[in-house]
């Protein structure tokens, strides 16, 4: 991963994509959807952050595994520094999607059920990060860390994919609403859309290898 990390085409691309998706959702028409209006242009920014998020903790995970497999703990410094930068992107997915409540449902927090499980996702990573706090043998720490980061992100996946899509919910694709790629997503849509999401996700990982590399540093500075 380190060779990959190193490599610049990446992270140039990403940066071009954000800064075509910010231009871009600003600037570009969108269409006239009753209740939403223009802020359906938050979609380039809240949906992405998610997306981003989701991306992140699914390598997180990946990097788990092979920490149980093997015990590298450079794979659970890996797992560890992924998993600080997509809460990162979980917080501003729920900042961006609170102010879309708020001009759309009229309140920043309902009792939507995607909204409540997005509450629990964060809260069963927080609790991941205060076990890491808690336990002093690092090899301990990293075992268990390995173990819960598999058991968080089966939550995760519960609670903000699966439970949402059985009850009625406001979000496009749950209850009964439509979903954006059949009522609000057009074609003008998506050609900011997709770049978005990869652009968010490929500067998702960018500040994730700065954390990684910080980290292996300081390692090998201690080592």
């Amino acid at each position: 991963m380190s060779n990959i990390l190193q490599k610049k085409w990446w992270k140039i691309t990403g940066l071009v994509l954000v800064f075509y998706a910010i231009v871009g959702g600003m600037l570009l028409p969108v269409p006239a959807r009753d209740i939403l209006n223009e802020t359906i242009r938050n979609l380039y920014y809240h949906v992405t952050m998610w997306f981003t998020m989701i991306v992140l903790l699914t390598i997180s995970v990946i990097y788990a595994i092979k920490y149980l497999s093997n015990f590298n703990i450079n794979y659970d410094i890996i797992a560890r520094e992924i998993n600080k930068v997509a809460m990162l992107f979980a917080l501003l997915g729920l900042f961006t999607g609170m102010l879309w409540a708020k001009f759309t449902w009229g309140a920043y927090w309902t009792s939507d059920p995607k909204l409540n499980g997005v509450a629990a996702s964060l809260l069963v990573y927080a609790a991941y990060f205060l076990l890491r706090n808690s336990l002093d043998d690092s090899e301990k720490r990293a075992r268990f860390a390995a173990v819960y980061n598999i058991f968080a992100y089966v939550m995760m996946l519960v609670f903000i994919l699966i439970m949402p899509r059985l009850t009625a919910s406001l979000h496009p694709g749950n209850g009964g609403n439509p979903a954006f790629a059949s009522y609000d997503l057009d074609n003008q849509m998506r050609l900011v859309f997709y770049p978005a999401v990869i652009g968010w996700i490929l500067v998702g990982l960018w500040i994730a290898s700065i954390q990684i590399r910080h980290q292996f540093l300081i390692k090998k500075i201690n080592d």
